[in-house]
Order: structure tokens, then C-alpha cells, then sequence
């Protein structure tokens, strides 16, 4: 069952401006381009727009506006602290998460010596692996993949084979950003800090499904992207705190150093975009209901939960009806297993080709690697050729996805 009904699905999508927009064909554009990056409720674009106009300032002045940013600043680590789980101190914004990783990985860097190791898995998004593998280069570390099974979950076999006492880190997502595919994250931070490594956690495909919480993880490192979560384009950390407080950041030396996770905040951040994570993490926690944020948002992902289980499930019931494609990753819609991210191999290639039709009768996919280069390589696909891939968030429709798999059969009948 759906965690919305009509009614409030409809209220609920008309807070989102883009999602009226008008196809070519008449219908409503279908935006089951979520895994690239959400749209956002017109909340955040007032924030983003009246930041702008009413308060566009610098930090740690003595007049009204500087010291409305200040307090900006202080409410965006207290959401982010809320959002994770975790200490609002040692929350860090940056550009992006890519940028902000290499940022972290750098300072973090400053600690191995030549001969320690790294353990990453072929399930990541490049952003959480090629970053070791240039510091492996610079420094003359050792860095391990760990390998998939046949259906694309990761092998915890093979990464406990590749754990050791020179082990420093294990890098690993909460979710493939291709692929769907869950991974045991408790698990896996437990295995890490068996051995004396940290467990560093990419959640940027995880965030809009299920609840982060970094506590509960056991990780010491956490990211993700707020544009994945309804929010403008911008990066956030999570860093234990002892780490925090003592890892050699990259920094200019007149910049302070508390909280700890400004230490990594390199120049002036991106002050409207904050406040429009402010507004996204307000929409989230609309959606559920308590007396403080974090009640507000345990509730608001069990609602998203449910709603998206139900839209996975209608999706994987229909896919395996259309001629022309082939779903890898997980078959079943458990939420255990799976978030509404769905793979697709399309027969004799041309993904690119189908992502194209589709957007024109304004069905929005993405195709290609994603990044997730270990996923592809695994399976055989040519990079260039990548995947078609589909995802539903929690303000999707079932007309949506019906429509995405009634064109997919009709352009697979066209091509034959």
C-alpha cells in the first residue's frame, strides 16, 4: 500500500514547480531522472532567492546581514547534524561531495605512512575510489577492490580475504548509485574497525530513501549531496569528532578551527545554497510528523520508505514484461535490499538512443556509467554504452512509471 493517497500525493507534487511541467505530447513530463539528482519543492527556491535578496553577505562582520549568515551557518550544521545523526560540529560543506571528499581524503592523507592499505568496492561511484587511488600513487599505499557477486551485492567474503592490521580504511557506499543495490553497512564498519580501520561512508544515492544515521552505522567518515535530496547543488560531510579536531586540513592560517568541521570549509562557502538545504531539510521533515527535527524526519522516511516500496514494486513487476531490456541488481522491491534505483541493460546497445526517445515524449532517464565504473566493468558493459537507468522518489506516480514502461515496449516494437 502507498503511504500517500491521491489527495495527498497531488498537494504534495504541486509544492514541487518543475513537476508541472508539460511533454511535447500533452502529459506531464515523468521525472524518473531522480538518481541524477532530485527536484526541488519551491520552499528551497524562495530560501535560495530571498537569502539573495535579503541577507547576501559575508561571515564574522559586526553589522545585521553578516550576522544573519553566521546564524545561517550555525542552523545549516545543526539541520546537517540532524539530517546524519550525528554531532552538528563536525558537519562540513563544500561544493560538492566529489570535491569535498578529495578534501577530506587529502587531510586524512597526512596521517599513512608508504605500505598502508585501502580497501574499496567495485559497487562505488568513482568519487569514493578514484580519490585513494591517486593518493596511493602519491604516497605509495596499496589499495584493494572488493568484488561483486552475481547479483551485484557486494562480497563480504572477499572483503573480509582483504582485510589486514595494515588496513587504515574501507570505503564503501550505502547504496549504488547504479544499480540500486543496499549494502550491509553496520556490518561492514564492524568488519573495518576489527582490523583498526575507519569506515568512510558515501551516501549520496542513499539519502533521498532511507534514513542516515551515522550512530547506528558505526562510520567515521559520512557524505552525501544535498541536490540528491531535494536540495540545491552542494556537499556535506560528517566527520567523527576526534578526527575532526586533529586530522592536518588544508587551510589558510588565519582560518578558525572550530567547530571542527569548518576546518575542512575551504573559502567562502555557497551561503544561499545552505539556505536552501535549510528549506529542503524543512520539506523532509514536513512529511512526518513529532516535536523535534529528528522525530520529524524518523517519521517523514518511514512515509518515504513505504511510498517508495510501492512505486519498486509496481516498477520491477513491469520491467520484466518489456521485451528489449534486462533489470541487474536485485530483483525484488524489499527495502532491505534495494532503493528505487533500477539498472537496465538494453539489448544489442543503445541506451543512449532509448534515454533520447524517451526524453522526447518527456520521460526523463539517465544513461551511461553513472561513474560506477566497477558495476560496468563487472558486468561486461563497455563504459561508453553504460546503462539505461530509472528511479522513482517518493513524489513519483504510478502513472509514471506505467508510462515509462508502456514507451519502452513501443520503441522496442518500433526498432524491430
Amino acid at each position: 500500500m502507498p503511504a500517500l493517497d491521491a489527495a495527498a500525493l497531488t498537494q504534495l507534487r504541486g509544492l514541487f514547480p518543475a513537476l508541472n511541467r508539460t511533454a511535447p505530447s500533452g502529459e506531464l513530463a515523468a521525472y524518473l531522472d531522480g538518481p541524477g539528482g532530485t527536484q526541488v519543492p519551491e520552499s528551497v527556491i524562495e530560501a535560495i532567492s530571498d537569502y539573495l535578496r535579503n541577507s547576501n553577505s559575508n561571515i564574522e562582520g559586526e553589522f545585521d546581514l553578516t550576522i544573519a549568515t553566521d546564524e545561517l551557518l550555525a542552523l545549516s550544521r545543526a539541520y546537517g547534524g540532524s539530517f546524519v545523526g550525528g554531532d552538528a560540529g563536525c558537519i562540513a560543506f563544500g561544493q560538492n561531495m566529489t570535491t569535498l571528499n578529495f578534501s577530506l581524503i587529502a587531510a586524512f592523507g597526512r596521517t599513512l605512512k608508504r605500505g598502508d592499505e585501502i580497501v574499496t568496492t567495485a559497487l562505488d561511484h568513482d568519487s569514493n575510489v578514484a580519490p585513494w587511488l591517486l593518493l596511493a600513487q602519491d604516497l605509495g599505499l596499496v589499495v584493494h577492490t572488493v568484488g561483486l557477486k552475481e547479483d551485484l551485492t557486494l562480497d563480504l567474503d572477499d572483503l573480509a580475504s582483504k582485510l589486514s592490521s595494515r588496513t587504515k580504511v574501507v570505503a564503501f557506499t550505502l547504496a549504488s548509485n547504479a544499480v540500486g543495490t543496499l549494502t550491509p553497512a553496520r556490518e561492514i564498519a564492524r568488519m573495518a574497525h576489527e582490523v583498526g580501520a575507519l569506515a568512510w561512508v558515501d551516501a549520496v544515492a542513499f539519502a533521498a530513501h532511507r534514513r542516515i544515521d551515522v550512530v547506528n552505522i558505526g562510520c567515521d567518515v559520512l557524505l552525501c549531496s544535498p541536490y540528491k535530496f531535494f536540495g540545491p547543488h552542494l556537499g556535506m560531510a560528517w566527520v567523527r569528532r576526534d578526527l575532526a579536531e586533529t586530522w592536518p586540513a588544508n587551510r589558510v592560517r588565519p582560518a578558525g578551527i572550530t567547530p571542527p568541521g569548518h576546518r575542512f570549509e575551504t573559502g567562502t562557502l555557497a551561503h544561499e545554497a545552505l539556505a536552501g538545504f535549510v528549506a529542503a531539510i524543512d520539506y523532509l521533515a514536513a512529511l512526518g510528523a513529532g516535536d523535534t527535527l529528528d522525530s520529524q524526519l524518523d517519521s517523514a522516511y518511514q512515509v518515504i520508505e513505504q511510498q517508495e516500496h510501492f512505486l519498486a514494486e509496481r516498477f520491477l513487476a513491469g520491467i520484466a514484461r518489456v521485451p528489449g531490456v534486462r533489470l541487474v541488481g536485485p530483483r525484488t522491491a524489499e527495502s532491505a535490499g534495494r532503493v528505487g534505483t533500477f539498472g537496465l541493460v538494453v539489448e544489442g546497445g543503445g541506451s543512449a538512443r532509448l534515454a533520447r526517445a524517451l526524453g522526447e515524449r518527456g520521460i526523463y532517464t539517465w544513461n551511461g556509467s553513472f561513474y560506477a565504473q566497477g558495476v560496468l566493468e563487472h558486468l561486461g558493459i563497455d563504459l561508453d554504452e553504460g546503462l539505461l537507468r530509472a528511479g522513482v522518489v517518493h513524489y513519483n506516480t504510478v502513472a509514471d512509471i506505467d508510462r515509462f514502461l508502456r514507451v519502452l515496449t513501443e520503441l522496442h516494437a518500433d526498432a524491430h
